[in-house]
């Protein structure tokens, strides 16, 4: 573990449009780490005393239990964003879990440490309270996603959200992620899966998506990502990874 470079600042999105005076506040308190998936960030009803900057490839998500004890992630997190110490001060236990979808690169800060940044730089202060309105609105769209679409439109719009995340249309995302990430059993998503392959829209292989048929695959997902995209873009414009 140790502090991040520049150049690794730079892959989480939310990061690289900071000042540079915002940056080098950060920089010394940060650790570099690689994560893999399945990895807690922060358990439900623990305090917040962490947060998490994705990078790169990396996926992370807010994962709520059901009464069942089968999760349903209602927001999920990459280079765009930050997870924990955002919304509050991180002096609150956290309502949903956190949890790595996709493995690879994170920042880490204290909480505490952030908060302290926060109070010396009002444009750090801000722009974090931006980001704060672009994840509840992730959340609110995430939820009525579940609500009416189609597990078939859900898994389409998971697999373009992995692929925004990649620059090959070859990406490592297996059965299980997917499960996790929609809240369903493995047997649905292998139903999906193997209608997807017979269109010939894409193909799988020990963990890896290959997508043969991009268009195909966007017509097919509902429009929630781009709802969320035109809505990252409208209030911190330019960190949502872009269309595949």
């Amino acid at each position: 573990m140790t502090s991040p470079t520049q150049q690794q600042m730079r892959q989480n999105a939310l990061l690289s449009v900071l000042r540079d005076e915002d940056k080098q506040r950060l920089q010394p308190h940060m650790l570099a780490l690689d994560l893999p998936p399945h990895a807690v960030l922060t358990h439900a009803g623990q305090d917040v005393t962490d947060t998490w900057f994705p990078c790169g490839n990396a996926l992370a998500a807010f994962c709520i239990a059901g009464v069942d004890g089968q999760g349903v992630d209602v927001a999920f997190v990459g280079r765009e964003g930050a997870i924990g110490g955002i919304v509050s001060n991180g002096n609150v236990p956290a309502y949903a879990t956190s949890v790595v979808r996709l493995g690879g690169p994170f920042l880490r800060i204290k909480t505490s440490a952030l908060e302290q940044m926060k109070l010396e730089s009002i444009s750090l202060r801000h722009w974090f309270s931006r980001y704060a309105d672009c994840l509840l609105a992730q959340v609110f769209q995430t939820s009525a996603c579940n609500a009416v679409h189609t597990i078939r439109q859900r898994v389409a719009k998971m697999i373009l959200a992995g692929l925004a995340r990649n620059s090959e249309p070859e990406f490592r995302m297996t059965q299980d992620q997917l499960a996790d990430m929609l809240g369903v059993g493995r047997t649905f998503i292998s139903r999906v899966l193997g209608s997807l392959r017979r269109d010939g829209i894409i193909e799988t292989g020990r963990g890896v998506m290959i997508i043969k048929d991009l268009q195909a695959l966007r017509a097919l997902s509902c429009t929630c990502t781009m709802v969320i995209e035109d809505h990252f873009d409208k209030v911190l414009h330019g960190i949502y990874p872009p269309p595949a």
